[in-house]
């Protein structure tokens, strides 16, 4: 089985939800079902029939993240001595030359990618175009809009 590249931070925040989902909601949803039970029909009662969806949500998530973390090749960003150059868990400070807009990614794994929180997938095109390179060095993207050129201004391993 293939491995995938995940920060130390993804890592811990997956298993932090697992213990949450295993310690708390579980048995949450558990003492709910037994709740619903003892109301009678089950046929007709509504809450049985959500917490038994909820319990499959929970278990499916369990199981989704346990396969995640079992193939997860954990990378502790902080520890890397990469030389200044761009590569997986980097935190990469660019300038937009277009529109002189500085733009800060940290590249991480395609399970951790949230955009909204600057953090890009390693197979996104800006990553792939950034790896390998240093500070000063000039990057071009082809974009739907056309093409981005950035300055890489700073490189961190953080």
């Amino acid at each position: 089985m293939e491995k995938h590249p995940m920060t130390l931070q993804g890592a811990e925040a997956l298993r932090a939800e697992l213990t949450e989902l295993k310690t708390v909601k579980r048995p949450a949803v558990i003492a709910a079902i037994s709740e619903a039970r003892a109301h009678g029909d089950l046929k007709e009662n509504a809450e049985y029939h959500a917490a038994r969806e909820q319990q499959g949500f929970i278990e499916g998530r369990i199981k989704d993240i346990e396969a995640k973390l079992s193939h997860a090749q954990v990378i502790d960003v902080t520890t890397l001595n990469a030389g200044g150059k761009v590569v997986f868990g980097a935190t990469v400070v660019l300038l937009d030359i277009n529109t002189n807009e500085e733009k800060t990614y940290q590249i991480v794994g395609l399970d951790e990618a949230d955009l909204k929180h600057g953090k890009i997938s390693v197979t996104s095109p800006v990553a792939r175009a950034l790896i390998g390179k240093i500070e000063g060095d000039e990057v071009a993207l082809e974009a739907p809009g056309g093409t981005h050129e950035f300055e890489v201004l700073e490189v961190r391993y953080t």
